[in-house]
C-alpha cells in the first residue's frame, strides 16, 4: 500500500515528506521532483511568498544511485523564508513580545481550529492549516507520476475557469499539448481565454480581493480494473474524489460530466459499448470519465475539482476577535489572488498518488521489475480476451 504522511509549518525551519510503499529498482531523479515543485509555484496570481521560495527537495532516504531501495523515501523542503521569522515560530520559548493572533479569517481553518485545539493563538493553527503543505504533496506526487510512467500513464492538468471567465472544450486536451498548457500564465490551452482569465485576476488584485475557479485532471493510458466493486472504500472515484477535496479551498469534484449527468436521462448519459475487429471494445464517448462501478474502465480518467477564493484578503472581511468578542477585522497575511493554476498541479500530485497506489495493489511486489511483470501479464490476459471468439 502506497502512503505518505507530511509534517511541518508554513513558517517554520521547512516541510518533510515521508512515503512508504514505493518498491525498489524505480528510478527516481531530484530534478524531476523540484520540477513539479516550481510548476507548483507558477502562475498568474501567486503572490510574494512565491518570490521567496525556491522549493527544492532534499533527499534523506529511500533512495541511492538514483534508485528506490524499497524503505521509506524521506524528503525536505527547506523555507528560505525561515530566517525572517525564528523570533515568531521559535521552538525554545515563548516571547512575551510576539502578537497573539486572536481575528479569525473567513472561510480558514482558523476558528474552528481554534476551539477544536483549545489554544489561544490562532498561529497555531494557521501554519499548519496553510497551503504550502502542498508542496510535500507534489514532491510525493512526482515520485507517484514517475512510477505509472513505468506503466505508460501519463497525468496532466489544465484551468477551466477562473472566476467568471470559463474555456469551453469539445473534447479534453491530449496529453501531447503539455507543453501548450505549461506555456500559459493561468494553464489554460485556450489562448484567447487565458488572456481573459488574467485580466479578471489583475482586475481582483485591484479590488484587494481573491479569485477561484476550476481546473480539470487527465490520467492517460490508465488500464481498466483499478479499485473495486466489492468493497465501499476501495472505490476508485471515493479515493479520487477524498484525494481532491483534500486540498485546501478545494469545495467540490466532478468525474466525468458530473453535475451535468444529474440533469439528464441516463440514454444520454452512459456511454454505449461496440466491438469490431480492429478496435476491439470501444466507447464513442467517456462520459463516466474513465470510472464505472468503482473501477477504471480503460477509457481516460477525467476529474474536475472546484477551488473557492483564498480566504485571505488584503481587504479584510468582519470578524469577530475570539479574546474581546468584539467586531474586528480578520488577520491579513501574504497571500495569492489566486491558486488555480498551482491547485492544478497539487491536483495532479494526488491522482497520481492514489493511481500508484491502486497501481500496487493490483500488480503488486517488492520491486518495480516484479510490478511491471504482473501488470504486462495482465494486459495479455485481457487482449487475449479481447480476442477470444464463441
Amino acid at each position: 500500500m502506497l502512503e505518505f504522511f507530511t509534517a511541518g509549518e508554513s513558517h517554520g525551519p521547512g516541510l518533510v515528506v515521508i512515503i512508504n510503499g514505493i518498491p525498489a529498482g524505480l528510478s527516481v531523479s531530484k530534478d524531476q521532483i523540484n520540477q513539479e515543485l516550481m510548476r507548483r509555484q507558477q502562475g498568474a496570481g501567486r503572490g510574494g511568498r512565491m518570490k521567496i521560495e525556491k522549493d527544492q527537495a532534499e533527499i534523506l532516504s529511500g533512495i541511492r544511485f538514483g534508485k528506490t531501495i524499497g524503505s521509506p523515501i524521506a524528503m525536505v523542503i527547506r523555507n528560505q523564508d525561515w530566517e525572517n521569522w525564528i523570533s515568531t515560530m521559535s521552538q525554545d520559548k515563548e516571547l512575551s513580545d510576539i502578537e497573539v493572533i486572536t481575528q479569525p479569517r473567513p472561510g480558514h481553518a482558523d476558528f474552528a481550529g481554534l476551539l477544536k485545539t483549545g489554544q489561544k493563538d490562532i498561529r497555531n493553527i494557521l501554519e499548519r492549516a496553510s497551503a504550502r503543505e502542498t508542496a510535500c504533496r507534489v514532491a510525493a506526487g512526482a515520485v507517484a507520476k514517475r512510477l505509472l510512467r513505468e506503466m505508460k500513464v501519463t497525468i496532466l492538468s489544465h484551468v477551466v475557469r477562473i472566476g467568471t471567465i470559463s474555456a469551453s472544450y469539445s473534447k479534453p486536451p491530449r496529453s501531447d499539448e503539455y507543453d501548450e498548457i505549461e506555456g500559459s500564465e493561468v494553464r489554460c490551452l485556450d489562448i484567447r481565454v487565458s488572456e481573459q482569465m488574467k485580466r479578471e485576476i489583475e482586475r481582483a488584485k485591484e479590488a484587494r480581493d481573491s479569485l477561484g475557479g476550476v481546473f480539470e485532471v487527465i490520467a492517460y493510458g490508465v488500464p481498466p480494473g483499478l479499485g473495486s466493486y466489492a468493497k465501499w472504500d476501495q472505490r476508485l472515484d471515493g479515493r479520487l474524489a477524498r484525494a481532491l477535496m483534500s486540498i485546501p479551498a478545494i469545495k467540490a469534484v466532478e468525474i466525468g460530466d458530473g453535475l451535468e449527468a444529474s440533469q439528464k436521462r441516463g440514454s444520454d448519459v452512459h456511454d454505449e459499448i461496440f466491438y469490431n475487429t480492429s478496435r476491439r471494445f470501444y466507447r464513442k464517448t467517456n462520459r463516466a470519465g474513465g470510472i464505472e462501478g468503482g473501477m477504471t474502465n480503460g477509457e481516460l480518467v477525467i476529474l474536475r475539482a472546484c477551488m473557492k477564493p483564498i480566504p485571505t484578503l488584503t481587504k479584510p472581511l468582519k470578524t469577530v476577535d475570539m479574546v474581546s468578542k468584539k467586531t474586528s477585522l480578520a488577520l491579513k497575511e501574504r497571500a495569492d489572488i489566486c491558486a488555480v493554476p498551482a491547485a492544478g498541479v497539487i491536483g495532479e500530485a494526488m491522482v497520481a498518488i492514489e493511481l500508484a497506489s491502486a497501481m500496487i495493489e493490483k500488480f503488486g511486489g517488492d520491486c518495480m521489475e516484479d510490478i511491471i511483470c504482473n501488470y504486462e501479464n495482465y494486459l495479455q490476459r485481457i487482449q487475449n480476451f479481447y480476442s477470444q471468439r464463441s
